[in-house]
């Protein structure tokens, strides 16, 4: 076509603009959702909600191998001294895995025990999210516009940027999904381009190829099964991802082989991709969760490290490190089945996708003079986390759409979406009593994005459409992308917790439950 235009392009060169075209919409999206969320990372200059632990904690993997303790005024100490603190070696229960805690760490070897240290790898892993998510609704929707256009969402999603700025495990579990999710879209393409490659010279389905080929080797499915096991490895809501995109993955194979012929493709599925899909996913994730813990085997001195010793029982067999992690297992199960403490900002799932409940990580009432204030009647620094409403908002109609693209058009991109929202959601109406908040609803918020951009493109119209109704869905798709951007500057002080006026902080919040 190039060489048609008269513009000398050969094969390499087009090749070249393609990839520019598929990777330079996403980069540069990225790298605003980049300077949005290391702009003024250390502010506030606090330990704020449960960085309290988690900060901690990284900074005594990466010195003991294990979570130890700290002094109670050490919050105070870290702000000031951090140089000083006595920390005990004495090791401290905690009641989540230790991979998410190793990467906050990371970022404090580097930066030192500081806010902009903790929250560094954060606020990195939030951005590469956006970059991810534009590529992966790329290949999803087989347009860099709508990729494109999902990343761009999440770089305004007030939610996933507080988690971006914060020293909390949800986004680690998010960004490893994410990554999944886009290693199995790949395996997904790639298998059924294997089976098409099988078929006879005419391209027809084939009903002996569709049931008996074998698809090989398959190193994405692979990648998946040791994502999923990070994110099981930072919080342990990432199983339900493990066996939600175990599910789909080999219904896409069940799909792939029916579409190559395959007369009864659930039962070809059963038999040739079922087990390898198993063997790819499950016991790597396994494996690679006992990795995350190689500190605490390493240094004998964590929790429970020597519970099994002097214990015997039926599993004596079993070496006692690992019957000691069991044990230490099955206590942080009990404590996060039955939290039922109260608390201020605790929601109910059902509220999640309205907003009903955000959570306050941070507040201060400065008076005049102070940080900044110059109202008379006193300011505001507030860090909410919060989903930009309108974004949210509309993602419950997208959320309706897909359903009817998946129930009634067949359409796989809308049930892959809907997995991952399902996944990150529904398992928490089964914990209602538990104290629950709004900001693990971070996990799928990817897939509200996906969701958005996949309705915004049916706005659009179809290729087929007139003028008049290209223009009038190009008004609407405009309108709604503006307002969410508009939306997400309005509370960016909420999420950067920027002193203002207390008027200016109570006209936004936009309902009693807010406060």
């Amino acid at each position: 076509m190039w060489q048609i235009l008269g513009l000398g392009v050969g094969p390499a060169a087009a090749r070249c603009l393609a990839c520019w075209s598929g990777w330079g919409g996403p980069v540069l999206v990225a790298l605003l959702a980049g300077v949005l969320r290391f702009w003024q990372l250390a502010s506030p200059r606090a330990v704020i909600f449960d960085e309290t632990y988690y900060a901690k904690d990284a900074w005594s993997l990466w010195h003991f191998g294990y979570e130890a303790s700290w002094p109670d005024n050490a919050n105070a100490q870290i702000l000031n001294t951090p140089q000083h603190i006595p920390i005990s070696p004495e090791p401290a229960y905690v009641v989540h895995p230790p991979l998410g805690k190793w990467v906050i760490g990371f970022g404090e070897w580097v930066f030192g025990l500081n806010p902009f240290g903790w929250r560094f790898m954060t606020a990195l892993l939030g951005t590469l999210a956006v970059l991810m998510l534009c590529r992966i609704g790329r290949r999803l929707f087989r347009s860099t516009a709508l990729g494109c256009l999902a990343g761009g969402l999440m770089a305004v999603d007030g939610l996933e940027f507080v988690m971006s700025r914060a020293a909390l495990l949800d986004l680690f579990v998010m960004f490893w999904v994410l990554a999944a999710f886009g290693a199995l879209l790949i395996d997904r393409d790639k298998a059924r381009a294997r089976l098409a490659a099988a078929l006879p010279d005419d391209g027809r389905p084939d009903a002996r190829t569709g049931a008996v080929t074998r698809l090989g080797l398959r190193p994405w499915r692979i990648a998946a099964g040791v994502l999923l096991g990070l994110a099981c490895a930072s919080k342990w809501n990432g199983a339900v991802y493990l066996v939600a995109f175990g599910v789909m993955a080999v219904v896409w194979d069940a799909g792939a082989r029916r579409v190559a012929g395959a007369s009864h493709p659930y039962r070809a599925m059963l038999r040739r991709d079922a087990g390898p899909a198993f063997l790819s996913l499950v016991p790597v994730a396994f494996v690679t969760y006992l990795l995350s813990w190689t500190g605490w085997f390493l240094t004998g001195n964590g929790y429970f490290r020597h519970w099994a010793v002097g214990r015997s029982s039926t599993w004596s067999w079993i070496p006692g490190p690992l019957r000691s992690l069991w044990h230490y297992q099955y206590q942080v199960y009990e404590f996060n089945v039955h939290l039922a403490q109260p608390h201020t900002y605790q929601s109910n799932p059902w509220s999640w996708l309205v907003l009903g409940r955000p959570i306050s990580f941070f507040y201060e009432s400065p008076r005049i003079g102070q940080n900044g204030c110059a109202a008379a009647d006193g300011c505001a620094r507030e860090v909410l986390a919060i989903g930009t409403p309108l974004l949210w908002w509309a993602a419950c109609f997208a959320l309706l759409y897909l359903l009817y693209r998946w129930a009634l058009r067949r359409d796989w991109r809308a049930g892959a979406i809907l997995c991952g929202v399902a996944a990150g959601y529904l398992p928490w109406f089964h914990y209602q009593s538990r104290t629950i908040f709004l900001f693990y609803a971070v996990v799928f918020v990817p897939f509200l994005c996906l969701a958005v951009a996949m309705m915004i493109g049916a706005m659009l119209g179809p290729r087929g459409a007139n003028e008049k109704r290209r223009m009038w869905g190009a008004v609407g798709v405009g309108t709604l992308v503006l307002l969410i951007m508009w939306n997400f500057i309005y509370f960016y002080p909420l999420f950067t917790g920027m002193t203002i006026p207390i008027e200016a902080w109570r006209a936004r919040m936009w309902f009693d439950t807010w406060i």
